[in-house]
């Protein structure tokens, strides 16, 4: 159980918070959607809460252990919106041994998987894939580090709707396997998967919801 505490943080640079007090918890293996307009702190609690930020007052906790960012860093695996701008392998095969010095072709076998990507061909150059299948292969890389919450910062933005659907399906596939936090400004695309809907405004909550169909 991942749990936040009077989570507050104001960039050094701003006059405001961009977060107040956030309270809310989330159980593992579940799915929960952070929603609101631009501006509302959606990505920036997802960075807090991966330990790429760290807050002014506030404490996060998983399975009643306190963690510090580095912490929360370690057990996160973060896609930001388009994570296929920061591909750095030739091919896809390079791009998932990245950081790994020792690697089993299994290992890659099983998290291509995972993803619905098992028929690729890891001699092609990322940047031709799909739209959809650069973002699999996005949450491939991820994975390979074996997260315990794994962090989509807008996982649709820029997709058409079919392949909005390829990232729709993937998050399906990883339904009860992983603890998934997905910021997105289109709820409606992932109803029936998600447990919760949490809606921030001004960096607030303003809407915390528990979807009975989502498990």
């Amino acid at each position: 159980m991942l749990d936040l505490k009077k989570i507050n943080y104001q960039p050094q640079t701003g006059n405001k918070k961009i977060i107040d007090d956030i309270d809310f918890i989330i159980n593992e293996k579940e799915i929960i959607l952070i929603c609101g307009s631009s501006g509302s702190g959606k990505t920036t609690l997802l960075e807090i809460i991966s330990g790429l930020i760290i807050p002014q007052k506030g404490t996060i906790t998983w399975k009643n252990k306190k963690l510090s960012a580095r912490q929360r860093r370690w057990i996160s695996g973060v896609v930001f919106q388009f994570p296929e701008r920061y591909f750095l392998g030739k091919t896809v095969g390079e791009e998932l041994r990245i950081g790994h010095k020792s690697l089993r072709e299994k290992n890659i076998e099983q998290v291509l998987k995972k993803v619905g990507l098992s028929d690729i061909n890891l001699t092609k150059p990322p940047e031709q894939l799909s739209g959809g299948e650069q973002r699999r292969l996005a949450v491939a890389v991820q994975l390979m580090r074996s997260p315990t919450i794994l962090l989509l910062d807008e996982p649709t933005a820029g997709l058409d709707w079919s392949m909005k659907n390829d990232v729709k399906n993937l998050v399906l596939n990883l339904k009860n396997k992983n603890t998934i936090i997905i910021v997105t400004h289109e709820p409606s695309l992932f109803e029936g998967i998600s447990s919760k809907v949490l809606i921030l405004e001004k960096g607030k909550i303003k809407k915390l919801t528990k979807e009975t169909n989502g498990r």
